[in-house]
């Protein structure tokens, strides 16, 4: 079983800030809907701006069992992110995250 989906923890830790162009309705692939517009050429996945970020495409329970509810559409961010875990490498964000949420390192 892939890690990350008994995890959640980055998707629940960092902002998510990515290009405009990403959108859907700039040809991208991430619904217009989910993103907060930061500047005129950057946006943000909503829910990850806040003291406690949690991003409004992350369903289920942080730890336990988890899934991003808008996979194929995800921004870059979010894509360049998860493939260490993914592969089995080190990543020193992923503990990060992890830890905030009390959640002990992986450790490959």
């Amino acid at each position: 079983m892939n890690v990350c989906l008994s995890c959640g923890a980055c998707c629940a830790a960092f902002r998510v800030t990515f290009d405009a162009s990403e959108l859907e309705s700039e040809g991208g692939l991430v619904p217009d809907g989910v993103a907060d517009r930061e500047t005129s050429t950057l946006y943000r996945m909503r829910g990850t701006d806040y003291t406690r970020p949690r991003c409004v495409a992350l369903v289920g329970e942080i730890g336990k069992a988890v899934h991003c509810g808008l996979y194929r559409e995800r921004p870059n961010p979010c894509r360049e992110f998860a493939p260490l875990a993914e592969v089995g490498q080190f990543s020193d964000g992923c503990n990060r995250a992890r830890a905030r949420h009390g959640l002990p390192p992986l450790d490959f």
